[in-house]
């Protein structure tokens, strides 16, 4: 064990890997500063360039291009009170009153390092407890694992959308697109039409560039058009008590921190629940615990504090269902997969006896792009604002061509970029009519382990349809699924009853 850390760590300090996990937190930073531009959204532009990337680098480069976004996200949620992602919202409650006062730039430290400390946190815990949970995790056999994934699906299927039925349709149409291409076990075409383009399957490029980053641009150009551009219009005090973040301010929020870490921990562990949970969670937590709750709003660093310590927690802690278990925490986590499997990987308990290696260089490129976020963070302060107003009429354009452009790319094929604008409308009308998206990319990602894993049950059962009731572990999981079903259903059917 202890070679296998000592050479994933050497792996995650050689200069090329250092380098791409710097470039990638720089560029997480600058995507989520911008307005419309998310996580997620970057991971799925720039997946198709860890193709020429060594497997540590590329994973290490879209892990800190993650980090880096999820801070970025608070930059304009403070500057601009508009969240360049939906954690930060919470974070922007506080921070554009002070940055309304001229205390920008103090509202930023405290965003920066309530970010790193929250990060550093989760990514202790994960160090900690992934390797323990991967070792009970396989003892899961195919049955386990499947009703392991209907659980997380339908836990994940709320996500994005108010109705789980709605989410439960998007995650089964997800699953549908995923199971496009060749049989597993008799080796014949389904689902193709005739195209014989589909019989290698559909790949995660053009879904999720078309569905997480083109969507996004298609509903911002529209909301452009009706509402018109922003412009940043703050002027920055030049008082350093205005600018800085003392060591006193610090530890009177340190109390905050630790605990909406705790928070952002916990809820990242659970598939599905994601950032906002916890930021809105944490913030609401840190309101009940103060003694002034009414300054809660108008520029209390505790308020950012409780915010970006919870979020950022999460991007650590939703690795630990995706390295022992297989199951994504988030959908940057579900993107990761793809990553995973592009460079060889299967992600779930296994890696850590076939890859133990690579694991543990994961994890110590985790702690090195903590540190560049903390010094990229620090030096690009002034220049956030900058990127802020970049203007729509240069921003858009960019991104249209670099989503084009990385459809094209991963297979060098045209085909692929109809792929993308296909599924760029079809989750821009899903969003109009409240489909979650977010299940549906997640179904499709998880298709192939739950198809492998429900054939495996079907082939050594010998089709016998009580094989879950002799296993106690998917017996549980199966009826805590349809206990979610039915609860949700019936408080639905309430609801619905006590308005009409």
């Amino acid at each position: 064990m202890i070679e296998f850390i000592i050479a994933g760590a050497l792996d995650a300090i050689q200069p090329v890997n250092l380098l791409f996990v710097f470039i990638g937190v720089a560029f997480g930073v600058l995507a989520g500063a911008i307005p419309g531009v998310n996580g997620p959204m970057a991971i799925a532009l720039c997946i198709p360039l860890s193709y020429y990337m060594s497997p540590v680098a590329a994973i290490g480069f879209l892990v800190g291009l993650n980090k880096g976004a999820f801070y970025g996200g608070a930059i304009s949620g403070i500057l601009l009170n508009t969240p360049g992602t939906p954690e930060a919202a919470a974070t922007s409650w506080d921070g554009n009153p002070l940055a309304r006062q001229g205390k920008g730039e103090k509202a930023l430290r405290m965003a920066l390092y309530s970010s790193v400390s929250g990060d550093a946190f989760a990514t202790l815990v994960l160090i900690l407890v992934a390797a323990p949970l991967a070792a009970v995790a396989l003892y899961m056999g195919p049955p386990e694992i499947f009703a392991l994934i209907c659980l997380a699906m339908t836990i994940i299927a709320g996500l994005g959308t108010k109705s789980l039925t709605r989410g439960l349709i998007a995650a089964a149409l997800g699953i549908l697109v995923g199971t496009v291409g060749m049989e597993p076990v008799s080796a014949l075409p389904r689902l193709t039409f005739g195209l014989y383009q589909l019989e290698r399957g559909i790949s995660l490029i053009p879904v999720g560039i078309g569905m997480l980053a083109f969507s996004e641009i298609i509903i911002q150009m529209e909301r452009f058009i009706k509402i018109g551009g922003h412009e940043c219009t703050l002027a920055f005090s030049d008082k350093p008590e205005d600018r800085f973040i003392s060591w006193a301010e610090y530890r009177k929020s340190l109390k905050t921190i630790l605990m909406s870490s705790c928070y952002g921990t916990a809820v990242g562990a659970l598939p599905g629940l994601g950032a906002p949970v916890a930021s809105f969670f944490a913030y609401d937590q840190a309101k009940k615990r103060s003694k002034n709750p009414e300054e809660f709003g108008t520029g209390k660093l505790d308020g950012i504090a409780a915010a970006e310590s919870a979020n950022s927690a999460v991007v650590a802690s939703s690795l630990i269902p995706l390295f022992t278990l297989g199951i994504p925490g988030n959908v940057a986590a579900a993107l990761l997969i793809g990553a995973f499997v592009i460079h060889g990987m299967i992600p779930g308990p296994l890696m850590f006896e076939q890859n133990a290696q690579f694991i543990y260089s994961i994890f110590g490129s985790l702690i090195i792009a903590n540190i560049f976020l903390l010094g990229v963070g620090r030096v690009g302060l002034r220049a956030s604002c900058r990127v802020v107003q970049t203007p729509a009429s240069i921003l858009y354009p960019v991104i249209i061509f670099t989503c084009i452009m990385g459809s094209y790319l991963a297979a060098y094929s045209t085909f692929d970029v109809k792929l993308m604008l296909f599924f760029a409308f079809l989750a821009y009308f899903m969003r109009k009519f409240d489909f979650s998206f977010i299940s549906f990319i997640i179904g499709f990602i998880l298709a192939p382990i739950w198809e492998t894993a429900l054939q495996q049950v079907v082939i050594s059962s010998q089709f016998n349809p009580y094989m879950f009731f002799s296993r106690p572990v998917a017996m549980i999981l199966m009826a805590l699924t349809f206990y979610i079903v039915f609860k949700t259903t019936w408080g639905s059917f309430k609801k619905k009853a006590a308005v009409g």
